[in-house]
């Protein structure tokens, strides 16, 4: 049986749980109803049988047959008894002397015989009487004679099983109504069911929980962020590893909305689709994200939002290597493309004979790039910055722009900001590049970049400044923003995320980033002492999660 109740649909065992519910409600309350309308029914025929007999007490010939009896007052008595009991359909109409001798009763035998009790009443009274003619349901009120004593009682009664068939009568109308209420009752469980059926798409209790077990293995599962809004824009689902990418508490989140559990800034912007897009760029304090957002609908109706987030941290790091590469293998051609250049011209003065000549050529050559690399050695200790430099201005003749030094360039041997300048320094640079002499860049003059490096007692300070057509106006703070950029995207490199990239690491160091408007770019960089850095760090917990 078990078994094959189990097998039953969804809307079927809804139904048949609701019915038997209200098939069971029913019958307690019929019952309690039933008994209820039977004791109204005793009490009313109770009440009914005390007024009856307070008529008959106040009968006048009832008082005078009582008080001054003759021998034709018992039938008068009998007469006036019997015309009460078929008018009021009772069933007896009993009149007691003060000597408790009956003068009237439905049985003739007992006319004439004393009572059972002892004492009269003295007041009205209502009861269940267990009498001469069985149980009954009795009301009884004192004779009082013309001069105004008690002369005797009158008890006026209805059997009980005469009450019973009147009740039993009415129980069919009762029976009907009830009957209706578990009709309507049924068919608004089955129309109860059959909607619970459609909202679960037809689907059974043992389908839906294998759905919810298998929805819950794929989102906290799956290697892609996972965040589910409903149309109020509360967070209704995140998955383990949205939590990651985003810092989440792990059971947090979850019924709030996104600005109880983000800052502000670009990241809560795109997860709410304030700004729009497919696949757009985050960048936080640890990961490199892909956003999309998509709204969802169902019946035509909007429904909330589900949004990704894949995490490209590595590949942007794989991305920028290969960048990184390809930008010193430009370099090495343009390199090998000089050397070649350089050698053929040897060559050819050495066909004509003019040896001392070539000489000459292959010694201004040599002292050029030995004072230029000497001259930023001179300047700057950390051997990977000099390096940095020297493969930009190979990469700067390549493209035939002028990468200069300042006279106020001084670098000290600082390991623990190398990297960190090796990466504002390369991207600062390569923005230069772009900005003079990038697709589409026709300035109407030759490429110029100024780079300084100059360290003080108060820390590094890093300016690149460039004479190209410069920042838009207005737009000296939002060139910071993840993906924003001027300029078009070039291969597998996705453009926008270098200087966003640049002022989280700044950030991060507790320095500052600045940039002029206007033609010719200036971007300055300046970054605290270790002590300072390490002051900042420490109180501010390592930076804000987003900008």
């Amino acid at each position: 049986m078990r078994r094959v109740l189990g097998r039953r649909k969804l809307s079927t065992q809804i139904f048949a749980s609701q019915v038997s519910i209200l098939l069971a409600v029913v019958l307690v309350g019929f019952g309690l109803f039933a008994r209820e309308e039977r004791h109204q029914l005793d009490r009313q025929y109770m009440d009914q049988a005390l007024q009856v007999a307070q008529t008959v007490a106040d009968t006048p010939e009832v008082k005078t047959c009582i008080e001054f009896p003759s021998p034709d007052c018992d039938g008068k008595l009998q007469a006036i008894a019997d015309t009460i009991e078929r008018d009021t359909d009772s069933d007896y109409v009993v009149i007691v002397d003060e000597n408790r001798v009956r003068h009237t009763h439905p049985k003739p035998e007992l006319r004439g015989r004393p009572l059972e009790e002892t004492v009269l009443v003295t007041k009205p009274d209502v009861r269940f009487d267990s009498g001469s003619v069985g149980e009954s349901v009795n009301g009884r009120v004192p004779l009082i004679g013309p001069l105004g004593v008690p002369i005797g009682e009158v008890s006026v009664g209805r059997t009980v099983t005469s009450v019973a068939s009147v009740f039993t009568g009415q129980l069919p109308v009762y029976a009907a109504w009830f009957a209706v209420a578990l009709a309507v009752g049924a068919a608004a469980s089955y129309v109860l069911a059959r909607r619970l059926k459609k909202r679960t798409f037809g689907l059974e209790l043992d389908e839906i929980a294998k759905l919810l077990q298998e929805r819950e293995a794929v989102l906290h599962g799956i290697r892609e962020g996972m965040i589910a809004f409903d149309r109020a824009g509360r967070v209704t689902m995140v998955n383990d590893e949205a939590r990651r990418l985003l810092g989440l508490p792990l059971f947090g989140g979850v019924g709030g909305h996104l600005a109880d559990v983000l800052p502000p800034g670009r990241l809560r912007d795109v997860l709410s689709g304030e700004i729009e897009g497919q696949d757009q760029v985050v960048l936080t304090d640890d990961h490199y994200l892909t956003v999309n957002r998509m709204p969802v609908t169902l019946a035509g109706r909007p429904h909330g939002a589900v949004v990704t987030l894949r995490d490209r941290t590595e590949l942007s790091g794989l991305l920028r290597e290969l960048d990184s590469v390809n930008s010193l293998t430009d370099a090495l051609r343009a390199q090998q493309h000089e050397f070649s250049n350089r050698m053929h011209t040897v060559a050819g003065l050495l066909e004509l004979g003019e040896t001392e000549e070539a000489l000459q050529y292959l010694t201004d050559l040599s002292g050029a790039e030995a004072a230029f690399a000497e001259s930023v050695r001179a300047r700057i200790a950390p051997s990977v910055l000099v390096g940095l430099i020297l493969a930009k201005a190979a990469v700067a003749g390549e493209r035939g722009v002028e990468l200069e030094l300042t006279e106020d360039t001084w670098l000290g041997d600082t390991p623990d900001k190398v990297q960190a300048l090796t990466t504002i320094l390369g991207n600062l640079i390569d923005n230069a590049f772009d900005a003079v002499s990038g697709p589409g860049v026709d300035t109407g003059k030759p490429g110029r970049v100024l780079v300084a490096i100059v360290e003080d007692d108060d820390g590094v300070t890093v300016r690149v400044a460039d004479n190209g057509p410069g920042i838009p106006a207005g737009a000296a703070e939002t060139i910071f923003t993840d993906g924003y950029t001027t300029k078009p995207a070039t291969g597998s490199l996705r453009r926008g995320l270098g200087l966003a990239l640049v002022h989280r690491l700044v950030q991060r160091l507790g320095g500052t980033i600045t940039a002029t408007e206007g033609p010719g770019a200036v971007f300055t960089v300046h970054l605290p002492k270790a002590i300072a850095v390490r002051r900042a760090l420490l109180g501010t917990g390592g930076g804000a999660r987003t900008r």
